[in-house]
């Protein structure tokens, strides 16, 4: 099992397991995790899935790939340096995430 920790806009935080290769945003619908609406069910065509990975986690994660980067220009709330969209996040075994939802995703 992995776990992800996402914390919402106004600070709270809800610790969520997840399973090996499901992603970040699989999990949270999974799971009805606010925040996360992933309206194309991951197929990287919506940016409604986007987070803000905590910096000390980012650096781990696999690189962003071409399409993503240009998914996450056509977010709602504007994209920072650790934005990524949580439908290209793969868990890894024992892995613990920590990411944070944008105030609305639509």
């Amino acid at each position: 099992m992995a776990t992800i920790n996402f914390t919402d806009f106004e600070g709270q935080t809800r610790t969520v397991d997840a399973a090996a290769g499901d992603s970040v945003m699989e999990t949270a619908v999974r799971n009805g995790v606010t925040g996360i609406v992933g309206e194309c069910g991951g197929s990287l065509s919506c940016a409604t899935c986007h987070v803000f990975v905590a910096p000390e986690d980012f650096e781990s994660l696999d690189p962003m790939g071409e399409m993503e980067d240009e998914m996450l220009y056509g977010t709602a709330v504007d994209r920072e340096e650790n934005s990524r969209l949580s439908c290209q996040i793969k868990m890894c075994e024992g892995q613990t995430l920590n990411v944070a939802t944008p105030e609305t995703q639509v």
